[in-house]
């Protein structure tokens, strides 16, 4: 099966690069608005694709013929897409657009990655079936992705996620690594207690995208951690698993933070569709973080070897 990956350089992107290049199953073709791959195996397949581009999606797609398409691409910051309201539609909604346009020409599907940020957070942990109701624009753009999907004509499976971590090279920050850094500073982090959601590593969210090209499913799924806690109770199991006083560790409330763009406040997901249709059971925290431990060994490894090269 021929899969093209887009947005291959984000952390979902390089998480699910990493797993189906292990699979036989699939041809993989990975993309990203990027001129080079951020993967160095040059076996591994690489095409620049600006998904916002609607004439270089129909090039690409019509020259690689994919049967199926993993949309990892977004502006997933928050309060940058409340900033830039016409780049976050171009990149999360008008470049699914783009995708679901061309994909019907070749006979593809797509796989779209999403988020629980297409609720309102009043009533959380969500179920696939809830009523969406986006508070900032960030939301909005992924419901509208979800809803161009729907009216699109093909074949598709949107995979919402939650409030994911994990290291990747070169990849943006997330909680997990701001609450390291600053406590390896010495420094307080000031981390709410009223803001709740399933914590969920990005290597989960690959495999559950894996198991729907696996099992040929279709439709939405929710794809997150199995605990729902808050972000304070969060960070106090992440300075314990990576040896910090949990006492520089200090509850607030969310709206303290003075964020540009709101936040749901109980968010997240129910999963059991998922573990019941796809057989997928999420990593725990506590184990989700001893890999984080790893992944950001390897990566700093992998980020000296490359400034070395460069020198």
């Amino acid at each position: 099966m021929k899969v093209l990956l887009t947005g291959c350089n984000g952390l979902v992107g390089q998480k699910l690069a990493e797993l189906f290049i292990q699979c036989n199953t699939f041809e993989l073709i990975m993309t990203s608005r990027n001129e080079q791959s951020p993967f160095e195996d040059e076996k591994l397949m690489y095409r620049q694709l600006d998904i916002t581009n609607k004439k270089m999606v129909r090039t690409v797609l019509d020259e690689i013929e994919p049967e199926v398409i993993i949309n990892a691409a977004a502006i997933a910051d928050v309060d940058a897409c409340e900033r830039d309201r016409a780049s976050a539609w171009q990149t999360n909604a008008a470049g699914v657009e783009n995708l679901a346009h061309s994909a019907k020409i070749v006979g593809a599907s797509i796989v779209q990655i999403s988020t629980d940020y297409i609720f309102d957070g009043k009533s959380g942990p969500y179920e696939e079936e809830d009523r969406a109701n986006p508070i900032n624009y960030y939301g909005k753009t992924k419901l509208a992705a979800e809803n161009i999907l729907r009216t699109s004509g093909i074949s598709y499976t949107i995979l919402r996620t939650s409030f994911l971590y994990g290291a990747g090279f070169e990849t943006k920050s997330n909680f997990p690594l701001r609450v390291i850094e600053a406590l390896d500073a010495g420094e307080q982090v000031k981390a709410p207690d009223d803001q709740f959601s399933n914590p969920t590593l990005a290597n989960d969210v690959a495999y559950g995208a894996l198991r729907i090209l696996e099992t040929k499913k279709s439709g939405i799924y929710n794809i997150a951690g199995p605990t729902w806690l808050n972000r304070y109770e969060f960070a106090q199991l992440i300075a314990t698993e990576f040896g910090y006083d949990k006492k520089k560790i200090v509850p607030v409330k969310m709206s303290s933070h003075k964020l540009l763009a709101p936040r749901p406040l109980k968010s997240g997901f129910v999963t059991l569709k998922a573990t019941v249709d796809l057989g997928l059971t999420t990593t725990s925290i506590e184990q989700g973080l001893m890999m984080l431990k790893s992944q950001i060994k390897e990566f700093r490894t992998s980020t000296e070897e490359t400034k070395n090269k460069t020198k």
